[in-house]
């Protein structure tokens, strides 16, 4: 924890997720079960949860912009470079769709990370990758990132909205919205979505990422399907963090690899030609060294950086202090809406400070980066 005199802005940044889902603080709530089903005893199926409260019982230390963020920037071996390494256009495209099923992190059951405030930010670097995520929508929750590595000519820009709906025994939450992948010296974009979470109650509880993935890029022609498997409803059937999939040519739909694997272990590509198997993804090299965030430049971090927003927050989760935790997430909610009634007297519009937004009916939210690079983070992630 860290805090800067002059303004009493207190940081706090925690470990990232491990693959077996480890929390910065060892806690699960008494009954978790019951207190769950009890949250939702006057919400109906069907129902939308996105403006759902959460006790801080049922949080953990980091906003969902943070988790967004350890996806790109929180790796044990480097896989984001390795998709513009290759000089063959399918070897790149292999490499882009073990990146993508290295951006999955094992979900927690029974708590969830911090819903952003509208303009909250979150700026991170590690070496030459420079990660700036950006709430841009708070109803409903929209989230834009941003990432450059412009010496190895690599772009990302992301537009997430997660939608969750309660069906009674189970709440499934669907991440609208899509990822490109810009790989700027090959004259390549690669566009993907992600998958949903899916939590389950009863009659055994779990949550487990689920649905269908496509990554296309128009420029080499290539396509990839891929399908993230669950437990049956009564866990007696399927497959715990599964992947199967195909590659294939956009025009002919011939199949070039079959892809098979897990998703928490590994993932392996069947030439169709030859019939030769190689592992294009390890879990354990992903997760493996996973350093926490530190900050580097104090005065560089911004008053809407999540480290600094859910600062109290976090540090009486981490405490287990449940009454100041309650009064420190009352205060960040009371400000928002102060904020929220200052800008409505003034007749003010709120504008993202680093996203240009479009939003329609059909395509639904889009964001295009105010800048062209990243400028480098007051908060890195060590490299050893």
């Amino acid at each position: 924890m860290l805090r800067r005199s002059e303004d009493e802005i207190k940081i706090v940044l925690t470990r990232p997720l491990s693959l077996n889902g480890e929390l910065e603080v060892d806690y699960k709530a008494p009954n978790l079960i019951q207190r769950i089903l009890s949250l939702f005893k006057n919400v109906r199926p069907g129902s939308d949860l996105t403006h759902f409260k959460l006790p801080p019982q049922f949080n953990f230390p980091k906003s969902h912009l943070q988790c967004y963020g350890e996806t790109v920037y929180c790796s044990g071996s480097d896989m984001l470079r390795r998709c513009n390494q290759a000089d063959n256009s399918l070897d790149r495209f292999m490499s882009v769709v073990a990146w993508s099923i290295s951006t999955l992190r094992p979900p927690i059951f029974g708590v969830a990370p911090y819903n952003p405030i509208l303009g909250e930010t979150h700026h991170v670097s590690r070496a030459t990758l420079n990660v700036l995520l950006e709430q841009i929508s708070h109803h409903p929750p929209v989230s834009a990132l941003h990432a450059t590595d412009e010496e190895h000519n690599i772009e990302l820009i992301w537009c997430h909205q997660c939608v969750p709906n309660f069906n009674g025994a189970w709440v499934e939450t669907e991440v609208r919205g899509k990822r490109q992948l810009k790989l700027l010296s090959r004259g390549e974009t690669y566009e993907m979505n992600s998958p949903n979470l899916l939590i389950k109650f009863l009659p055994l509880p779990g949550v487990d990422w689920a649905g269908n993935v496509t990554i296309r890029c128009k420029e080499n022609g290539l396509e990839a399907e891929l399908r993230f498997g669950t437990k049956s409803f009564f866990g007696l059937r399927g497959s715990h963090r599964s992947v199967k999939g195909k590659v294939y040519e956009t025009a002919t739909r011939r199949t070039l690899f079959q892809l098979n694997g897990h998703w928490d272990r590994t993932v392996t590509a069947k030439d169709n030609n030859s019939g030769k198997s190689r592992v294009i993804y390890n879990a354990e090299e992903v997760f493996s060294g996973l350093k926490t965030p530190v900050v580097k430049d104090l005065k560089g971090v911004r008053s809407t950086e999540s480290a600094a927003v859910w600062s109290e927050l976090s540090e009486a989760i981490m405490s287990q202090n449940w009454e100041k935790a309650k009064e420190a997430k009352n205060a960040v909610e009371e400000k928002q809406r102060e904020v929220l009634r200052e800008r409505e007297l003034k007749g003010t519009t709120w504008v993202p400070q680093n996203f240009s937004v479009t939003y329609t009916k059909d395509g639904g939210w889009e964001c295009s980066p105010i800048q062209q690079w990243v400028p480098p983070a007051p908060i890195v992630l060590p490299l050893s």
